[in-house]
């Protein structure tokens, strides 16, 4: 079994994936790098999920990288449009011949004497287990299982005569023309596609257990379309990220500081586009706003399928399955000839990769997360996560930026290997993820922590994070740096050492 070397292994060709390694030929073009990807083609999120209307749930200037632009007039763009950007940055920074399509990394080894990490790749084609040995390992494999979402099982569905369809595994050839379609669910999937769906079905009914806050945004940015007509394509991208990024971060501090005012204002929003006959009900969650994430939708569109009548909502839970449809626990029924079960997602870390470290497994899950990209007591590995509460790339760029200023840290000192460790018994473990979204409830047990302050406390707050991440010292008494046992600490000079961040 022939090993490959390089630098830097990153374990993912999705948004963040494709991004870490644009990154590394931008600020370190002498490392070699190589990409492992399980499926076959580029794209991560953007490739897999193909349901009617998918679509980023973010504008595109802050979900879009920090080094390549936007361009498309739609700043809440559809599924296609959001692969082709990530397939046409990947070209144009030549990325695509250091991929390895068809590897499922299962293992990924820490050896300490080495400062060398092997992974282990199946080859799902051929059976073949491949190995790979790098320097620095960065997970870039999203937080989900690939392999399907969260499916629960209702009583009586396999008496159900129509069809039972997860989002994650939409069928090419379905044909809901003319059909009765009950959607499951009140997230961000629920939300796309009862409007995509709605022109072609007999009806269609959003059956949701608890409402969701959903607020309409445009789905094209006037401003901007409009300085495109006078100004660099790159300079309006840069105006409008950097307005969305405040808007966004205002946004989550308003509702975080005055949950019923904001949740009024959302509430009287939707209620105000959906007109009159709509149950205010459907739109007051028990929670309050960002607890979970919040739902946007697009001009309005969910909206305007509930006025033009081919559309519902209900909110009551399912009783069971029957022949012909859904029982709710109200005992009303509802009539179906295809049930989506737009029911979340299922947490994977790491892309279900096991790790090892010095032989022996090690468990993710009493650890802490340092600074939100590294593993406590867990040499050279790079958590590539975005944010929960905004665009995802907006963390995933800066996270990566700083990971690769750590790599030239190390280089700059002559050492191999770095880690964070946690000296401070006042630390208290917190929940990674401080949401109530279920998917995130149904993780706790599989994935790390974040600690009770800094450096292990996630800000989720992208100002913050950036000035941390690209300007904050890099030997801050918590992230060490050293070498193997026996080998010389080699320092350099000081004017050598420092390092304030990334160069722009």
């Amino acid at each position: 079994m022939a090993t490959q070397y390089s630098d830097v292994l990153i374990i993912g060709a999705g948004l963040s994936g494709i991004g870490a390694a644009c990154h590394i030929r931008r600020e370190l073009p002498d490392k070699s790098f190589v990409i492992l990807e399980r499926r076959q083609a580029i794209g991560g999120t953007w490739d897999l999920f193909r349901y009617p209307g998918i679509r980023s749930d973010s504008d595109m200037y802050t979900l879009g990288y920090n080094f390549k632009a936007w361009s498309n007039p739609q700043a809440i763009a559809d599924g296609p449009a959001i692969r082709e950007y990530i397939r046409e940055t990947a070209s144009e920074y030549h990325v695509e011949e250091h991929i390895r399509f068809g590897n499922y990394v299962k293992r990924a080894y820490w050896d300490s004497s080495q400062a060398t990490w092997t992974v282990e790749a199946l080859d799902e084609q051929s059976g073949e287990v491949k190995r790979y040995c790098c320097r620095f390992l960065l997970c870039c494999s999203g937080y989900y299982n690939y392999d399907g979402g969260y499916q629960p099982e209702f009583p009586g569905q396999d008496q159900f005569a129509g069809q039972i369809i997860h989002p994650q595994k939409w069928p090419e050839d379905l044909d809901y023309t003319g059909k009765k379609v009950v959607v499951i669910g009140s997230g961000a999937t629920a939300v796309t596609l009862v409007p995509a769906m709605a022109d072609k079905v007999e009806h269609i009914t959003m059956l949701q257990r608890s409402p969701t806050y959903i607020l309409s945004l445009p789905r094209e940015d006037a401003v901007s379309n409009f300085l495109r007509r006078f100004l660099p394509e790159k300079m309006v991208y840069r105006l409008a990220r950097t307005r969305n990024i405040f808007l966004s971060l205002l946004l989550y501090k308003l509702s975080r500081a005055f949950p019923q005012g904001m949740a009024n204002f959302i509430r009287k929003q939707a209620l105000k586009q959906t007109g009159a006959g709509v149950d205010a009900k459907h739109f007051s969650p028990y929670y309050k706003p960002w607890d979970e994430r919040l739902c946007i939708a697009p001009d309005g569109d969910l909206f305007e399928a509930l006025r033009g009548g081919n559309a519902s909502i209900v909110t009551d839970q399912v009783e069971c399955l029957t022949d012909t449809g859904i029982r709710l626990k109200s005992g009303a029924e509802l009539e179906a000839d295809i049930v989506v079960t737009a029911t979340g997602l299922a947490i994977q870390p790491l892309g279900g990769a096991e790790l090892y470290l010095d032989g022996k497994p090690f468990d993710i899950t009493r650890k802490l997360c340092y600074k939100g990209v590294m593993l406590q007591d867990m040499p050279n590995l790079g958590l590539v996560f975005g944010y929960t509460n905004a665009s995802w790339t907006l963390k995933a760029d800066i996270v990566t930026e700083y990971l690769l200023r750590v790599i030239r840290h190390m280089d700059q000192l002559g050492v191999r290997q770095c880690m964070p460790r946690n000296s401070d018994d006042s630390v208290e473990f917190r929940p990674f993820l401080d949401m109530t979204s279920g998917y995130v409830q149904r993780a706790e047990g599989t994935i790390p922590h974040q600690g009770s302050k800094a450096p292990w406390k996630l800000h989720q707050n992208y100002a913050l994070d950036l000035m941390m991440l690209r300007y904050g010292k890099l030997e801050d008494g918590v992230l060490s740096f050293s070498n193997p046992v026996g080998e010389t600490f080699h320092t350099a000079p000081s004017s050598v050492v420092a390092d304030s961040g990334i160069s722009k």
